[in-house]
Order: C-alpha cells, then sequence, then structure tokens
C-alpha cells in the first residue's frame, strides 16, 4: 500500500470515530429530556381590597403673613435670625425712632398749647355768663364765646389725636410677630430703608398644622364625594381621612383630614383643588415640599389580586403566565382593574387556585417545562400599600 492510500484510510476512520461520538452525544441528550425552565410562582390573593388613588400633592403653610413695616425709617436692630421660630408679640425689628420721638414731643406740646387756650376760653365764658346774669354784656357775646369754647375743644380733641398717633408710631418704630411660627431666611438686613406698607421684612408661617394642596378630576370627586353625600351612613364617618408619601418614599406616620375644597372646577384643568390638614408636631413637613397624596374609596370584596411584574403585555393584549397541572406554563388573558400597591386586581382570566408566575419571565413561552419554587408576597416584598422599593418591572 502506498503512502498515499494509508493517508486517506487515516482520513477515514478518524471521520467514522467523530461521527460515532456526536451521535453518543445526541443520544445521551435524547435519553435525558428537555430542559425545565426554573421560575418563581405565587398563588393568586383573594381577599377585601379597599381601593386608593394617588395625587400629587404640595405642603402649604395653614397660615403665612408678610411682615411689613407700618412706619418708614432706617431699620437699626435686629432681634431674630432667619429660619429661626418665633412666638406671638416677640420683637422682630427696630427701626430708627428719632424722628418719631421728635413728633410725640411736638404733638405734646400742641395739645398743650390748644388745651391752655380752651381754659382760657371756658374762665372767660364763665366770666361772660355771670355778667350776662346781670345783664352787664349782651347776650351775643355770651352766644359768641360759646362758640369759640366749642371751638377750641374740638382743637384739643384734634391735637389729642394726633398725638395718640405719634405715640403709636413711636410704638410701631418696635416690629413685632403677629403669631407663633418660623420665619423665613429672605429676611432684610439692619440698614435697610423700609417704607411703610411696602417692604417685606420677612414672611412668617405656621408650622403645626400644615395644608397639603392638591387636585382631583371631575370623575374622582363624584367617585369619593358624590355617592358618600348619598351615603348617610359614610357622610356619619365625619371627614374624609387621607395619608401622604413623601419624596423619600417614606409614609408619613400622621394621617391627615380633607377640611378645604373649592368652590368650583378649574376651567382650565377641569379640577376641583383640595385642602388637607396635618399635624406636624415635630416639624417634618415644611411648606414647598411634595408629597403623593393617596385617597382611600370603596373597599372591593373578595377581590383577586396578581403581583405588577406578573403581568405581561403583547400589543393590545394583557396575560398571565400560570403554572398548569402538567406542570408547564400556561398563558391566560386577563382583564385588569384597579393598582393596588404592588399588585393589580383582575377582574377576569384567573382563580384563586390558580399560581401565577412573578420571576423568570424573560424568555418564558406558553407550553414550556417549569421548575417552579413557590414563593411568598413577604419573600418577594408585595404589598398592598404603596411602595417606590418594589420593582414594577418584569
Amino acid at each position: 500500500m502506498t503512502n498515499g492510500k494509508k493517508k486517506l484510510l487515516g482520513m477515514a476512520l478518524s471521520a467514522m470515530l467523530a461521527a460515532g461520538i456526536f451521535a453518543g452525544c445526541g443520544g445521551q441528550q435524547a435519553q435525558q429530556g428537555p430542559q425545565k425552565t426554573p421560575v418563581k410562582a405565587m398563588k393568586v390573593l383573594k381577599q377585601d381590597t379597599p381601593l386608593t388613588t394617588e395625587f400629587a400633592g404640595q405642603v402649604r403653610g395653614k397660615d403665612e403673613v408678610k411682615i411689613l413695616p407700618k412706619v418708614s425709617g432706617a431699620i437699626v436692630e435686629k432681634y431674630v435670625q432667619g429660619g429661626q421660630s418665633v412666638n406671638e408679640g416677640q420683637p422682630l425689628y427696630r427701626i430708627d425712632s428719632r424722628q418719631y420721638e421728635a413728633a410725640v414731643l411736638s404733638a405734646q406740646a400742641t395739645l398743650a398749647q390748644s388745651q391752655a387756650t380752651l381754659d382760657n376760653a371756658i374762665i372767660d365764658l364763665q366770666r361772660d355768663e355771670e355778667l350776662l346774669a346781670s345783664d352787664a354784656i349782651a347776650e351775643q357775646t355770651v352766644t359768641t364765646q360759646r362758640a369759640k369754647v366749642h371751638e377750641y375743644e374740638a382743637v384739643v380733641a384734634a391735637n389729642a389725636a394726633l398725638l395718640k398717633k405719634a405715640n403709636d408710631d413711636l410704638d410701631d418704630t418696635v416690629v413685632y410677630a403677629p403669631m407663633h411660627g418660623r420665619i423665613d431666611v429672605n429676611d432684610v438686613a439692619v440698614g435697610t430703608y423700609a417704607v411703610s406698607g411696602q417692604t417685606t421684612l420677612m414672611t412668617i408661617g405656621t408650622v403645626d398644622p400644615v395644608y397639603v394642596q392638591f387636585s382631583i378630576s371631575e370623575t374622582e370627586y363624584l367617585k369619593y364625594f358624590g355617592l358618600a353625600q348619598k351615603n348617610a351612613q359614610y357622610a356619619n364617618e365625619g371627614p374624609v381621612m387621607v395619608s401622604i408619601t413623601l419624596t423619600d418614599g417614606g409614609m408619613y406616620p400622621q394621617k391627615g383630614q380633607i377640611v378645604q375644597a373649592d368652590r368650583a372646577l378649574s376651567e382650565n384643568t377641569g379640577t376641583l383643588t383640595l385642602k388637607a390638614l396635618f399635624p406636624n408636631p415635630s416639624g417634618v413637613l415644611l411648606p414647598g415640599m411634595f408629597a403623593r397624596v393617596r385617597l382611600s374609596g370603596e373597599t372591593v370584596p373578595n377581590a383577586l389580586l396578581v403581583p405588577q411584574r406578573a403581568i405581561q403585555q403583547v400589543l393590545d393584549k394583557t396575560f398571565v403566565l400560570v403554572v398548569g397541572d402538567d406542570g408547564k406554563s400556561q398563558a391566560r388573558s386577563v382583564e385588569l382593574g384597579e393598582k393596588v400597591g404592588s399588585y393589580y386586581i383582575v377582574r377576569r382570566g384567573v382563580t384563586e387556585n390558580d399560581n401565577v408566575i412573578v420571576e423568570g419571565l424573560t424568555k418564558l413561552q406558553d407550553g414550556m417545562d417549569l421548575q417552579v419554587t413557590t414563593v411568598t408576597p413577604d419573600q418577594m416584598g408585595f404589598v398592598l400599600e404603596a411602595s417606590p422599593s418594589v420593582s414594577d418591572r418584569k
């Protein structure tokens, strides 16, 4: 046999050996069967579920007052610092009082002078009345003197009013807090010339309680308040209570109640503005902060709840994947209701006995063999209360 024939024979034997190896591997895979897809599943929840709706809200001070000076002048002293809490009647500023002190002295002198003129006129009137009694003077003289006394009395009263105003202006050179609250940091500095009734020295607002203002649509108004007016039992329960979630995701521990509603819907937005009053003893809520307002409505009896992350959407189809009796995945078309925390209320498509797949959905399709791990809502972090820490993504 030549070297060329030996080389060809060796190559043929190698090809046959490789084909045998591949055939053996394929046979082992066929014996092992298809691979199962690992997933996590949980049973559909069935329970009475109160419905809640969230609205964007903003914290506002219950009472906010701009402090304006009643007299004009340069500010010579400031008794507080911006951001400080103050009490009603606490001094805030002192305005240069020299011109007002001079005005008081001038008004006092003018009043004293007019009082002296009045006193002399009264003495003259008494003398004239005595002379008239003895027919020593004409009655017209007495009448004229009486008119002078009345005139001087009016002058004294006018000068007394001017003195009172001068004293009030002098007192107003010290600016006092009109109520308990906290002042803002945009206060004016010492040396600023304050104009009466125009210069805003600072703004003071109450910090406990505070308002949270939000707006609802006409439909939501009818949902939460229209039916409530027809339901005497609900109406007797008192004010509508609300709760808020702050921007850091934390639920504010105090409940609030709706205390004010606008008289009409906004013409521009078609919404109704509401104000809820919240206790704020620790001062956590600051005017200007944003919050999510949660308003509770009716309770759905025996609602079927499916986690949001279990919901699949393709085009206009909404479905979930459940674990079938044969251990394979099954697609179920569902009709969704309201969103409640980490869940959706499902109106049609599943039963309380179904186990819905909540993890492992990325490449899962209908009819695939499953390796199922049963989990609980607590293990997955699902809650009925809204929580931004729970992911809604599939």
